[in-house]
């Protein structure tokens, strides 16, 4: 299995404890109020905000926790969040990509160096390894949405620029300044996504053997465990048989 979405799969199989959804839940609620800040407050016209709040309604997070969040940004006492990306190389060689929103860089930062260490990885310099990724927007629709056929035409007529369709549902990229549209016209035509986000899309990945596997998912889920993480990313392959092994 490749890509990065091989963890996303092993914790969504596992599901998630309280603790763990109240932590998602803060971290999507950061995100729109971040996003309502920087931008228009009307996800109609601020396509970072739209996505947040689709992927806040993924998660089941209740209507009032996001339109809590919409409001901290306008009433002006929001805390002022930076978002820095950390770049880094985990166990075999793979190339990870830390976004983090955070109001104190040096404890975010000597923090996620440490998690590095501690995993046998180690943190490098912005840009090290970013080179490998393409920065695009995805567009997630469950498989009953539409037919491979009929998701694959609708896309490129949108102007995307990739579809990966799977018995798992639909993958559509598109380039950051056609994303909005992209999201826009798919949207029309199928419904609201399950996911439209940014992401780092490996351009090639690194084959893993199961003990290396084993150790850069703990990596990357000690990452997301995180407050300050919104997201990781990683250029690695793994077999199946392990992540059978790590979702039962």
């Amino acid at each position: 299995m490749a890509g990065h979405s091989q963890f996303k799969n092993i914790m969504h199989r596992k599901g998630r404890q309280d603790a763990a959804k109240s932590k998602l839940f803060g971290k999507l609620a950061r995100e729109i109020t971040v996003s309502a800040k920087i931008g228009l407050p009307d996800p109609a016209m601020n396509p970072r905000l739209r996505a947040a709040i689709i992927a806040a309604r993924a998660e089941n997070m209740p209507k009032d926790n996001i339109e809590r969040a919409i409001k901290k940004a306008l009433g002006g006492d929001a805390e002022n969040y930076e978002e820095i990306r950390y770049e880094g190389y985990g166990p075999g060689g793979v190339a990870v990509i830390v976004e983090v929103l955070t109001d104190n860089r040096n404890r975010t930062a000597g923090e996620v160096r440490a998690t590095f260490t501690k995993s046998g990885g180690n943190l490098a310099e912005t840009g090290a390894v970013s080179f490998m990724f393409d920065h695009v927007g995805v567009i997630e629709y469950d498989a009953k949405a539409a037919s491979a056929d009929a998701m694959f035409e609708a896309a490129l007529e949108a102007g995307a620029d990739d579809v990966v369709s799977s018995e798992s549902g639909h993958e559509v990229y598109a380039a950051q300044d056609r994303f909005g549209s992209v999201a826009k016209a798919l949207e029309l035509k199928f419904g609201e996504p399950r996911k439209a986000s940014l992401v780092w899309r490996p351009q090639n990945t690194v084959a893993l053997d199961d003990e290396q596997g084993e150790k850069l998912l703990k990596l990357i889920e000690n990452l997301n465990e995180h407050d300050d993480v919104q997201s990781v990313y990683a250029n690695f392959e793994i077999s199946d048989a392990l992540v059978s092994r790590m979702s039962a």
